[in-house]
């Protein structure tokens, strides 16, 4: 086993990214061990799906390190990048179906797309992949006829249609009732460790993904608020991760955006 096969999957260094003056990430450094489930989770805006989009090139950072099997992301020409992204699988928020093909051609696509494989071995795969999600009866439904727990698992096939080494989920639970939600974290941890592949997984969700998660990573005002099992993430003693895991409505993220006070808000109306 070569270093790089033993070494972490994906490395951010001292990574810092933001829109001309606002800082979404600022100088953030985390691993993504091969083989484990790592959750990023944290308040809306923290930067968690940045760091996805970072990961898959569509952004470059402003200064830091990102790697992806030893291999620095940013520094990658177009042919680069295409090769890299053929390793990933990415499942978006809702699933981001094609909503004009079918099921088998929604999973098919990358197939099609990158393999160069006959036709009748694109069935094949197509078959089995949607057998994995159990949803190979669907095959000929088209994405209006599938429930939304049901789609999530049509563009899970789809993701893992290329066999790629690492997957990124952007909010898969997102808008799923109870049974679609559990059967959709389950099936993450199982294809995870079935296939062998590397997960980093965005949610709010904090009891099924902590359920599944080997890793938890929470991301807070632009830098790691903790990091550990997610048992160590539960207990922390940061009281934004306090806040955060507990589910409270005081503590460091106010319901208040920042503004002047109501006194000299309504004040000012008076005068």
């Amino acid at each position: 086993m070569t270093q790089h096969e033993s070494g972490p999957l994906v490395e951010c260094r001292n990574l810092t990214f933001g829109y001309d003056q606002r800082r979404i990430l600022d100088d953030v450094s985390f691993t993504v061990p091969r083989g484990k489930v790592t959750a990023l989770m944290g308040a809306s805006g923290g930067g968690k799906t940045t760091v996805l989009r970072l990961i898959g090139g569509q952004i470059r950072p402003r200064s830091g390190e990102l790697l992806f099997d030893g291999e620095a992301i940013p520094g990658l020409d177009r042919d680069g990048l295409y090769r890299m992204r053929r390793r990933m699988g990415m499942l978006f928020q809702f699933g981001a179906l094609f909503t004009d093909l079918s099921v088998f051609d929604n999973v098919a696509f990358p197939l099609r797309e990158h393999s160069g494989l006959p036709e009748n071995l694109v069935r094949d795969v197509v078959l089995m992949k949607l057998n994995a999600v159990g949803l190979r009866g669907a095959r000929d439904l088209m994405p209006s006829q599938v429930s939304g727990g049901m789609a999530r698992r049509v563009a899970l096939a789809r993701a893992i249609a290329l066999d790629p080494e690492l997957v990124m989920y952007d909010e898969p639970f997102a808008g799923l009732d109870p049974i679609s939600l559990g059967t959709a974290a389950q099936l993450i941890r199982r294809l995870n460790d079935t296939l062998g592949i590397t997960s980093i997984v965005v949610s709010h969700d904090l009891e099924e993904t902590f359920h599944i998660a080997d890793q938890v990573i929470v991301l807070a005002n632009g830098r790691i608020a903790a990091q550990g099992t997610p048992e160590e993430v539960r207990n922390s003693d940061n009281p934004l991760v306090h806040q955060f895991v507990n589910a409270l409505s005081e503590g460091p993220v106010h319901f208040h955006y920042p503004g002047p006070s109501v006194n000299d808000d309504f004040s000012e109306g008076l005068q």
